[in-house]
């Protein structure tokens, strides 16, 4: 008998997530290559809940996982992991037919989405530059609690038998016999199947265990936290740009902002880029006549994507005891108890439950990659 029927690779939002759905059904072990879980992409995220974000095949998870976050199972808690937000993207002259184009994209999936004009956003953003002069606004957006979210999955785990090893990383791996041989973090273990959440090293980790890897690419995202004057309003939304190349958000009144940039990287600890940081400030200042009075501080994270930018989650064609749970970019935290509920029920066979009524799963299944 193997020593565990399902091994997870990673203990990041999309491991912990998995973990939680898994343990109950199965012995699990959790293998993390760093020292704690979320390290890399979990603690260096942006932090909210925006169901057009990703695009309208994204959409279907992040809308089943809204229910959830909001008043999450018994076991999680009694309060929501979501705080009202809203969201804003802009657009200067000459842009409102790509504002047009963004509503198409939803029309008809119940995203709720209003279409503002140039007063009513000068009204939210003091000193708006005069050629912005549209935004869609959506009410509907949430901020995400993710820290605590992630230490919930985590705790859901271990209560449901889940062993979650630290500084365990994937140093061998071999199938054989109709089992899993791995070495982690110079511990031998079988099991059953293997399950890779290792997110930037997804296809790294693929390559380990001597399955296709399927071009997950890493990307770097940079993040900067302004003092600015004046001070953003606590109720400020999520503010974007309608061409992707922006977008900031209040936070304990300092601001959070990205130039959106996505430079494909290696896997690794990344770090924010002088030149990214200025683009962003540059931006930024073209979308209000705020001072800036300082970087208080800055960050990067890698957001990894599969070649078509949809999350995989299903069985390796090459490997029928490899699971693939990666590719979730900048919208696994948000679309996690549903992505998590889909990739266990298919991990384990299960019956889908009322949460995966309007996600069509085999979207993201890793065969579609040939």
């Amino acid at each position: 008998m193997a020593d565990y029927d399902v091994v997870i690779i990673g203990a990041g939002i999309a491991g912990a997530s998995l973990a939680a759905e898994v343990a109950p059904h199965a012995r699990v072990l959790v293998a993390e290559a760093e020292e704690r879980p979320g390290y890399h992409s979990t603690g260096r995220s942006a932090a909210f809940w925006a169901e057009s974000y990703g695009g309208p095949k994204v959409q279907p998870l992040t809308t089943a996982s809204g229910p959830w976050l909001h008043s999450p199972p018994g076991g999680y808690g009694d309060r929501s992991f979501l705080a009202p937000r809203g969201a804003l993207t802009l657009a200067r002259a000459g842009e409102e037919p790509l504002l047009d184009a963004f509503e198409a994209e939803f029309a008809g999936t119940g995203v709720r989405m209003e279409r503002w004009g140039r007063d009513r956003i000068a009204a939210l953003l003091p000193g708006l530059a005069e050629d912005i002069v549209a935004a869609v606004y959506e009410p509907d957006c949430q901020d995400i609690d993710v820290g605590g979210l992630h230490q919930a999955f985590l705790s859901v785990a271990r209560r449901g038998g889940a062993q979650i090893a630290l500084k365990a990383p994937l140093e061998h791996a071999e199938y054989r016999g109709g089992q899993w041989h791995l070495v982690l973090g110079g511990q031998a273990v079988t099991a059953t199947r293997l399950a890779n959440a290792a997110g930037a090293w997804a296809d790294p980790v693929a390559t380990r265990c001597g399955v296709r890897p399927l071009g997950v690419q890493p990307y770097r995202r940079t993040v900067v936290q302004l003092r600015t004057r004046p001070a953003p309003v606590a109720h400020l939304p999520l503010t974007l740009g309608v061409r992707g190349d922006y977008y900031f958000k209040p936070e304990a009144g300092k601001l959070w902002l990205s130039p959106h940039d996505e430079t494909p990287e290696d896997p690794g600890d990344t770090a924010p880029d002088e030149m990214d940081m200025a683009i962003a400030i540059d931006r930024f200042t073209q979308v209000v006549d705020w001072t800036i009075e300082a970087v208080e501080h800055r960050w990067a994270g890698q957001r990894s994507f599969a070649p078509d930018r949809l999350p995989v989650i299903g069985y390796a064609a090459d490997n029928p005891a490899f699971f693939w749970f990666a590719g979730q970019g900048g919208f696994g935290i948000q679309t996690a108890p549903a992505a998590a509920r889909l990739a266990a029920t298919v991990l384990l066979g299960l019956t889908p439950d009322a949460m995966l009524s309007g996600v069509a799963g085999q979207m993201y299944n890793p065969a579609r990659f040939g």
